[in-house]
């Protein structure tokens, strides 16, 4: 039985912006790798490993696995923290600890 994960990728670190964030993605445990006789390279004959779904909600990803009878678990994302509001004045404070 084929095991997948199911889970909200993260932010970009790259941008600020949370655009990629918003689909549910699965994607499929990678396979064993095996090394080949001939020229020692080190791969996989499975491509799923290279395959990753996106899906609008939770509930449709985890519809999907089950109606595949796939093996999974998801991950659910973390909570994030609030952003506290700065001044550029904070920047200067004289009792700052660095």
């Amino acid at each position: 039985m084929q095991k997948v994960r199911i889970f909200r990728p993260a932010k970009n670190a790259m941008q600020s912006g949370r655009g990629n964030a918003k689909q549910w993605l699965v994607e499929f445990e990678p396979a064993a790798k095996e090394i080949d006789p001939l020229m020692g390279w080190v791969g996989s004959r499975d491509t799923r490993n290279q395959l990753r779904l996106r899906f609008a909600t939770k509930d449709e990803a985890i519809a999907y696995a089950e109606r595949e009878g796939l093996d999974f678990s998801v991950y659910d994302e973390l909570a994030r923290r609030p952003l506290r509001p700065k001044s550029y004045a904070e920047n200067f404070r004289f009792d700052k600890v660095l």
